[in-house]
């Protein structure tokens, strides 16, 4: 049985829909990239496999949970799935894949560089990959699960030391998206005049995960209680693949190698 933390975000859990919906939308905005054999570097509960299979020859996911990759295995039989802790990416030999999409993962790495290092060593010649991360412009509060979060220039600068060629884009959204989001900072930041001492930037991250986690379904939950419609009736139409990143909610690039 999965839980659901506001960090992964739930299909399920009405009050988290338009996050649902918002990484929904990377996986639909990257089906025109997807070829080939496709790894998906960081698959979770398995939100984007339909949509990324139909365009791919095969398809491997990784996942650093057991629990994770075992469920999916199951309810993915034209897929394949492998637990693994990245990077590296252990046992998965050079030149492999024509794809690579890794969607909300390099803000997890600690050694982001190699993360991207990894990911080149893995795609074939002239393969691409798409990775999408929150844009830093755009964060209400620290997320204690995040080692860090990047703006379009430095996650720009960071692909440019490893691939040949980056598209940078965002995931942003229309009016509906925005007034969400706008409804979201002011609820956000009225939760956080309460920290008077600054203990967000201030305390380990180890410390802050779980109150983050109550304030953050607290918010998520009244924010459902307020916006109705505005909260239930956004979906993945509602937020547009942006030729400037500077316009994303989370940064949506497209690297490529050689």
């Amino acid at each position: 049985m999965a839980t659901y933390t506001t960090e992964i975000a739930s299909d399920r859990l009405i009050s988290d829909n338009p996050i649902h919906q918002r990484l929904l939308k990377a996986y639909i905005a990257a089906k025109p990239w997807i070829k080939g054999d496709l790894l998906e570097v960081g698959c979770g509960e398995g939100r984007g496999v339909e949509i990324l299979i139909e365009n791919a020859d095969s398809y491997l996911g990784i996942d650093k949970i057991q629990e994770v990759v075992d469920r999916l295995t199951i309810k993915y039989p034209q897929a394949n799935f492998k637990q693994a802790f990245i990077p590296p990416f252990t046992g998965i030999a050079d030149n492999s894949f024509d794809t690579v999409v890794s969607f909300q993962v390099i803000e997890h790495i600690k050694n982001d560089r190699l993360f991207l290092e990894e990911i080149k060593r893995v795609l074939k010649p002239g393969g691409k990959a798409i990775i999408s991360t929150p844009n830093i412009r755009h964060t209400l509060s620290r997320n204690p699960w995040h080692i860090r979060e990047y703006t379009p220039r430095q996650l720009k600068e960071l692909c440019l030391g490893v691939f040949e060629k980056v598209t940078a884009m965002g995931i942003g959204g229309n009016e509906k998206v925005w007034d969400y989001h706008e409804a979201n900072r002011k609820s956000v930041n009225k939760i956080m005049r309460w920290d008077i001492l600054n203990l967000q930037h201030r305390l380990p991250a180890v410390m802050l995960r779980w109150p983050y986690e109550v304030l953050n379904r607290i918010n998520r939950n009244k924010l459902h209680q307020q916006k109705g419609n505005a909260v239930t009736d956004i979906s993945h139409e509602d937020y547009t693949l942006e030729d400037s990143p500077e316009k994303g909610l989370d940064l949506f690039f497209v690297l490529r190698k050689g």
